[in-house]
């Protein structure tokens, strides 16, 4: 069954957003526009999302869409997220304002499957529960060739009445394993590790062997009876997982930058197979620019992430720290000194120094003039 969530109140705050021209705004749009590769047949991490669906054990389950802004109370209160953890904050997270934001997980569907008319005709007739659920999501993030702060995940349930079954994390690992398999390779060679979150226990992570080195690629668990109940939902156990479909895919493809996922170019965009080795169609070269400034102590690095976003586009591969450095005599009182190293570089062709030129001295403006920076 496909259900898809009504965005009545995500639809009214984007209308908000759009009256909006300060740069919080226009970003979240731009983010907001993206479009989902997920959804997009073409793309490796649609392919991946049509393999883990297509497998035996899900192809029954539900398939729900979920809104892109939901309420913050939703996202973290309902999942056991405590007061103080990082996820919260704006420093990590696009608020929308005060009590909404771009969703941080897909986790979050778990409330709204459980609240559509539907599921709880099932829940009233005591039926197992099954649910797929991926897309975009949003977290605010450092600037290298594998991180950006617009990704995709995909996540699944498996619920059954405690009267009729009682799954075990065996009955969960089984599951991620014809994951692993099915994107991998049968001989693919991987691990199961204990973890932590707030809303399973117990809960595992797997790894897989990549170059002799294990790789993180997702986490699962037990739903904890406590959440399900803050959902409304008593007298059902199951297992859950949660995971970032462009890990799977840079590993997958040895990618070499996760910007080449949105890439137009055809040359690119025909390598862009699960399971085939990419290789490089022009390695353009880097070209290197530093930029240091004295700020107020409140200075966020993730922010600042975002506003090199806003002006460079995708020209940026990396922006790294350098130097900090306090002193209250030269600098004073509550000041910072940050030098950061930028790296340009452009998936599709060369750039010259003159308009990275022009880039850079946009950038340092624009540090200017958001951060009441002060260019050294």
């Amino acid at each position: 069954m496909d259900i898809k969530i009504p965005r009545t109140e995500e639809e009214r705050l984007r209308k908000e957003i759009e009256g909006r021209n300060d740069f919080e705004a226009l970003r979240i749009r731009r983010y907001l526009g993206m479009p989902d590769l997920s959804r997009t047949p073409s793309s490796p991490l649609g392919e991946i999302v049509k393999r883990v669906k297509a497998l035996p054990r899900f192809k029954d389950f539900d398939d729900i869409e979920i809104p892109e802004i939901v309420p913050a109370d939703i996202s973290f209160d309902l999942f056991d997220f405590p007061a103080d953890h990082p996820a919260r904050s704006k420093s990590d997270t696009y608020y929308v304002d005060d009590k909404n934001i771009l969703r941080t997980h897909d986790t979050v569907f778990w409330y709204y499957y459980l609240h559509d008319p539907r599921i709880k005709e099932k829940i009233a007739e005591q039926e197992p529960l099954g649910a797929v659920c991926y897309g975009k999501v949003y977290r605010k993030d450092e600037i290298d060739r594998k991180h950006m702060n617009v990704f995709h995940q995909i996540g699944a349930w498996y619920l059954v009445p405690d009267s009729k079954q009682k799954l075990e994390l065996d009955d969960l690992k089984a599951a991620l394993s014809e994951i692993v398999e099915s994107v991998f390779g049968k001989e693919t060679e991987y691990r199961f590790l204990d973890d932590t979150f707030p809303y399973t226990d117990p809960s595992t992570q797997v790894e897989v062997k990549v170059n002799g080195d294990w790789v993180e690629i997702l986490g699962a668990g037990m739903p904890k009876k406590s959440v399900l109940k803050k959902m409304g939902v008593e007298g059902y156990n199951g297992w859950a997982f949660g995971f970032g479909l462009e890990r799977l895919a840079l590993l997958g493809m040895k990618l070499p930058d996760i910007r080449l996922l949105w890439s137009d170019d055809e040359r690119v965009k025909k390598q862009l197979v699960l399971g085939q080795e990419f290789v490089e169609v022009s390695k353009y070269p880097p070209v290197v620019r530093d930029i240091s400034f004295i700020v107020e102590r409140g200075f966020i690095p993730n922010n600042y992430f975002d506003l090199v976003r806003d002006i460079c586009g995708d020209l940026v591969e990396q922006v790294g720290l350098i130097d900090t450095y306090e002193n209250a005599e030269k600098l004073g009182t509550d000041k910072v000194s940050y030098a950061y190293r930028i790296t340009y570089r452009s998936i599709s062709k060369t750039l010259t120094n003159e308009e990275v030129n022009t880039l850079h001295a946009e950038l340092e403006a624009a540090t200017a003039k958001n951060f009441g920076a002060t260019i050294r």
